[in-house]
């Protein structure tokens, strides 16, 4: 603990408290380290999923050869929804435009994949392929074709003043609007002018400040969001086209595991064609964004100002000190540590000390630090 306590002060004030670290090491080396498994995480996040309601409604299914008139394809081809290469199944279309996900693109399940010709070859044979040099154009036209309503956040007009009678042990603040379909759990409270949009699950004992906006998003138990929090928006998503740009459809949601804690005016974007995800008894300091498709582990600590781009993985046990910035499509490693304004570009493998722009491993940076 007298460990942990140092290094939180490392993460926070950056260098000047650099000689913390050497000072303790033999105590840092015997902290308590966690070792859950991305396996594990992904359990988790399943748990949650169970209680994972419907926030866009599905247009769909629609038939192949509609949605891409161009391509040869069978007539009955018949396609009930776009999802992520991760869970697309065989009624379903998907995408793979990046090298990062060519281990599980040769499992996919997928009826469907809008890809490049480069790329074709690490699809299953099974798979019909719809070839194009603008993967994430195609993408979000069939995207916004079975979810209209996914890529501006319109208008609630089921919200309304909670009615008691609803909510018999949940203590509303003033001002408070709920949306249809909205489930809070026993022992719960919800602070002044906050908006809980349709849909929107809440765990038991939670604490909402106010001004808080939650929707298209699932808590767990013991959840404190505290004030001026926005949760489950829309994230910055669009394909730039001449003159106009294309906005990118949001389907997913947040999902925030158990004894969690959003400080204040943190924004945590829903996820495009995934989940953005925040793990069990992982904190988060005051104005920390987290983009769509982000999934933090458990344990982590995440101080002031830190920034994640989209699709990035952060494994258990993480701290990341303030005003950090993380690429998106990234993978953090269990157990990281991440000193105060980094810039992480690159993979971070577990137990990883790092600091400094670009972010480096913590005795480098020591050394160039001092010269």
């Amino acid at each position: 603990a007298l460990a942990q306590a140092y290094f939180y002060e490392f993460i926070y004030y950056g260098p000047d408290l650099l000689y913390y670290l050497n000072k303790y090491r033999p105590l840092v080396k015997e902290a308590v380290s966690y070792s859950v498994k991305e396996d594990e995480i992904k359990k988790g996040v399943d748990d949650l999923r169970e209680r994972k309601t419907l926030f866009f409604k599905n247009k769909g299914p629609f038939k192949l050869h509609k949605i891409f008139p161009k391509i040869k394809v069978a007539k009955d081809v018949s396609i009930n929804n776009i999802k992520n290469i991760f869970e697309a199944t065989n009624q379903d279309i998907t995408f793979l435009d990046s090298r990062n996900y060519l281990e599980i693109s040769k499992k996919t399940k997928a009826k469907a994949c809008i890809t490049t010709k480069k790329l074709a070859q690490y699809l299953p044979d099974q798979c019909i392929l719809i070839l194009t040099d603008k993967v994430l154009f195609e993408v979000a036209k069939v995207a916004k074709l079975f979810y209209p309503e996914a890529d501006i956040d319109y208008l609630d007009k089921t919200l309304k003043k909670p009615i008691n009678k609803n909510y018999p042990s949940v203590n509303f603040g003033n001002n408070v609007l709920v949306g249809k379909g909205v489930k809070i759990g026993k022992k719960s409270q919800v602070g002044n002018n906050t908006i809980i949009e349709s849909n929107v699950f809440i765990g038991k004992n939670c604490i909402i400040g106010s001004g808080v906006h939650l929707k298209n998003s699932v808590l767990g138990d013991n959840v404190v969001i505290q004030s001026g929090c926005k949760i489950g928006l829309k994230g910055f998503g669009f394909i730039p086209i001449q003159n106009q740009n294309f906005k990118f459809p949001n389907i997913g949601s947040v999902q925030i595991g158990s004894n969690v804690e959003i400080a204040a005016n943190c924004t945590i974007d829903r996820g495009s064609l995934d989940q953005t995800v925040i793990g069990d008894n992982t904190y988060l300091d005051n104005q920390v964004h987290v983009a769509h498709n982000v999934k933090i582990g458990k344990n982590c600590m995440i101080a002031g100002q830190v920034g994640f781009a989209g699709s990035t993985k952060v494994g258990n046990n993480v701290s990341i000190g303030g005003q950090a910035g993380i690429s998106g499509h990234l993978t953090i490693g269990n157990n990281v540590k991440i000193g105060g304004g980094s810039g992480v570009i690159k993979d971070i493998e577990d137990n990883s000390v790092v600091m400094g722009y670009p972010a480096i491993n913590f005795k480098e940076f020591i050394k160039s630090w001092r010269k």
